[in-house]
């Protein structure tokens, strides 16, 4: 072929005759098809050159229109730094559609996969090969909202220089920020008063969900009820604490601490006051709620607070998606029964007292009625007794 462009490129240039005067029989002499050799030389008659050209296909009907990239690249721009990821702009899409008609014109907001290879067409998006992709982790969320709330602190410096903490309350299922306060330091009173907030503005969950800091337990310290266990078992709900043996950890409320620091970052002035700072808050939760989509439930939380068709609370136990957790008696000889196949040993001293027992698959996690951590164990279908549970 490559004989072939060559004459054929010198007798267009030159005029002259490089065939013998037969360009059929001199392709065939060479192994070349009659139909491939014309068309090879009526382009070169046309363009001078023979040149490959793509084989990309001169449409595509599935490809995302260019006003639509238009969009997606304008909302990574314009939209604040720790807001614009892909399911964020596919949020906002959907206000621009339907201000646009973009359906008239048969156009969708493109799926976050997409949304993402756009952004990387126009560099605007720094590849990490080596994150672990979001499909890979498994996740625990409790089924209804009010099942269960976390709680935990973060520190927050003042304009002034002084260190103050945020406690920030969060629904497990549907990521509403159930109340914020500011307090002076990480104390029980702190604790209490966002707790109550929390239950007065959003009701009484089944469970709480807290760390071992000395504002939710009393176990390190002088030991007894703690008071913020105290106003969490009156309220009716049961109070838990988390621990590296099982998933249901405090790690939803701690992510969101970082989302509520690059809020505040991006604020133009800094709090002064922690009634300045509390003021702060209260715009955040309403924006958080309210303006922003959750990753997780695909829209603000609150949309998912009141989307959803049963609440939870403290008249019953609730099911996780991953867990279930069970309100179980303990018998005179210290065991229970987590079901009609395994029974297992908390220890004589616990004998008649209650036990919250959480089921993550066929690992048990046995707690006190004020949330401490009695053991856990991983149960063995081959025998029914399982012994006794191993220290947290």
């Amino acid at each position: 072929m490559d004989l072939l462009h060559a004459l054929l490129v010198l007798a267009h240039a030159t005029g002259a005759d490089m065939f013998d005067g037969n360009f059929a029989r001199w392709c065939a002499d060479h192994g070349i098809s009659r139909a491939t050799a014309y068309r090879h030389k009526k382009r070169i008659e046309e363009e001078g050159r023979w040149t490959t050209r793509s084989r990309r296909p001169t449409s595509c009907p599935h490809a995302t229109p260019l006003p639509v990239e238009i969009e997606i690249v304008r909302l990574r721009l314009n939209l604040p730094h720790h807001e614009r990821g892909a399911d964020t702009i596919a949020y906002h899409l959907q206000a621009v559609a339907d201000k646009h008609h973009w359906a008239a014109e048969g156009w969708t907001i493109p799926s976050r996969a997409t949304i993402n290879t756009i952004l990387s067409r126009y560099d605007l998006v720094i590849p990490e090969p080596k994150k672990r992709p979001k499909s890979s982790y498994r996740r625990f969320c409790y089924r209804n909202p009010r099942d269960c709330y976390q709680i935990d602190a973060t520190q927050v410096r003042l304009a002034t220089g002084e260190k103050v903490v945020v406690f920030e309350v969060l629904d497990d299922c549907t990521r509403t920020l159930v109340a914020t306060r500011v307090a002076d330091a990480e104390t029980a009173a702190g604790a209490i008063a966002a707790i109550t907030a929390a239950f007065t503005g959003f009701g009484i969950p089944a469970l709480v969900l807290a760390d071992n800091g000395s504002a939710f337990t009393s176990r390190r310290t002088k030991g007894g009820i703690s008071g913020f266990t105290r106003v969490v078992e009156q309220a009716g709900a049961r109070l838990i604490h988390s621990t590296p043996y099982h998933p249901q950890t405090c790690g939803k409320v701690e992510r969101h601490h970082r989302t509520f620091k690059q809020w505040l970052a991006a604020r133009p002035t800094t709090a002064a006051t922690t009634a300045e700072l509390q003021q702060l808050c209260e715009t955040y939760q309403r924006f958080y709620n309210t303006e922003r989509p959750h990753s997780a439930v695909k829209m603000p939380p609150l949309q998912a607070w009141r989307n959803a068709a049963i609440h939870g609370g403290p008249q019953h136990l609730p099911i996780q998606h991953d867990a279930t957790v069970h309100a179980l008696v303990v018998s005179s000889t210290g065991t229970v029964c987590v079901d009609s196949r395994a029974r297992l040993s908390v220890g004589r001293k616990m004998a008649g007292q209650t036990v919250t027992l959480l089921r993550d698959d066929d690992h048990v996690t046995a707690y006190t009625t004020d949330g401490d951590v009695i053991g856990h164990l991983h149960l063995d279908h081959t025998k029914r007794y399982q012994g006794k549970l191993r220290p947290a």
